[in-house]
């Protein structure tokens, strides 16, 4: 397990770069905690009060140290480390100048507000880019600034469904089990804050050589369409929409799960010679040199005839003796892991995939760790995910506020 140290940590890969991130749930912070992990000084402007809305996607919440539910779900923890908290009213007057004030002296802005609502607070890209002509904006929604949808509101789940995923994602319709399913996590959340990571760092890296900011217009239906991959292009040059195919490969055979004697593995043969191996593993050299099934073009086609033997053959034998013989015959497999054994497996453990952090209210909490490994500029674990206004009065005397004004300002509501 990795966890966080008191000891000097070399400067991330975006140290020196500052970001104030106006988004919640999943997407906008899941793009502003990569930014964090690799060094960026990330500002969370939450609502006073209530704050992101993923504090209260519970349970489970985090245990305090006397063992109760604490004010932090487990949703909120996974998104937001290595932030500091900033609460602020962005429905007052003096919010807004607040926000203002601060979009000046970042480089970096990511919102996810409906399309036109920060323009009622003129926070709106276009008056934020002319006071300010060197920040970079990123705005996330699920449909765009344009377009006839553009002023829907945008789930992951109808996202799924609507992008198409769900079409390709579930048990065959013909057989038991079958019809539309969604992906265990918010995949289209997931996908569009690393796609948004990226779009800004060629954003800063354009401003750092031109001195101009830009808007990035990020979509979670456009990034669930660009997601498809090899579906989509299977349908553009076939004009055939792909169906479900359960835990079977569209142009892959075989390639899916399998039930052994004492449970399920997951084989996943990508060429035709890791098919001949397995073919003489499985005791069947014939479906190797049999011309229906030698290459996998063939294997594809004939997939109704070949899969039902690999299965009759793959139910005589328990599943590590499957593992153990493809892996040295270094035919792609694996097991099919719950969480519990997943944070338990030794390669997980290896690569450092869990990370400890102290926190204020636990002594407990311990994260998913980032899969990023930079040899130079190393990920690190600087701040656990803040509380609701943890860090209010030291972001804003930093950015210049004097004790006086910040009383103020909380005075009259504006912060928190």
């Amino acid at each position: 397990m990795s966890t966080s140290s008191s000891l000097p940590l070399p400067p991330g890969a975006l140290a020196g770069v500052r970001v104030l991130d106006l988004s919640r749930v999943l997407a906008g912070p899941w793009c502003t905690q990569t930014l964090a992990d690799l060094g960026a000084d990330v500002i969370k402007i939450e609502r006073p009060g209530s704050g992101d809305d993923t504090r209260a996607w519970g349970p489970p919440y985090l245990k305090d140290r006397a063992g109760g539910d604490s004010s932090e779900a487990a949703y909120y923890l996974g998104a937001n480390r290595n932030k500091r908290s900033l609460a602020v009213d962005i429905a007052r007057p003096e919010g807004q100048a607040l926000i203002r004030r601060l979009a000046g002296q970042v480089d970096v802005l990511v919102e996810n507000f409906k399309v036109g609502d920060l323009a009622r607070y003129g926070l709106d890209a276009q008056s934020l880019l002319a006071a300010h002509p060197g920040l970079v904006i990123c705005s996330i929604t699920g449909f765009g600034q344009t377009g006839p949808y553009k002023d829907r509101a945008g789930y992951d789940y109808a996202v799924q469904g609507l992008g198409g995923l769900m079409s390709v994602t579930g048990e065959r319709d013909d057989l038991p089990g079958g019809g539309p399913q969604k992906v265990g996590v918010a995949v289209a959340d997931l996908f569009t804050g690393l796609y948004s990571t990226v779009a800004i760092l060629a954003a800063l890296r354009h401003r750092d050589a031109t001195g101009q900011g830009q808007v990035i217009d990020m979509a979670l239906l456009d990034t669930q369409v660009a997601m498809l991959a090899n579906l989509g292009a299977n349908y553009l040059c076939t004009g055939k929409a792909p169906g479900r195919m359960g835990n079977a490969h569209q142009n892959i055979v075989p390639y899916q799960a399998f039930e052994a004697s004492d449970g399920h593995l997951i084989l996943a043969v990508g060429n035709d010679g890791q098919f001949a191996k397995f073919a003489e593993i499985a005791g069947r050299p014939d479906w190797a040199a049999d011309p229906r099934f030698a290459r996998n073009a063939d294997r594809v086609r004939h997939r109704a005839l070949l899969v039902p033997e690999i299965i009759a053959a793959i139910k005589t034998r328990p599943r590590a003796e499957w593992l153990a013989q493809l892996e040295a015959a270094k035919v792609p497999c694996g097991a099919i892991n719950d969480l519990g054994e997943v944070f338990a497996d030794p390669q997980v453990q290896a690569r450092g995939m869990t990370v400890a952090m102290e926190h204020p209210l636990s002594d407990a909490l311990r994260l998913v760790a980032s899969p990023m490994k930079l040899s130079a500029t190393p990920v690190s674990y600087r701040l656990a995910p803040p509380l609701l206004g943890q860090h209010s009065d030291e972001i804003l005397a930093e950015a210049g506020w004097s004790a006086a004004e910040i009383a103020a300002l909380r005075e009259q509501g504006a912060i928190q």
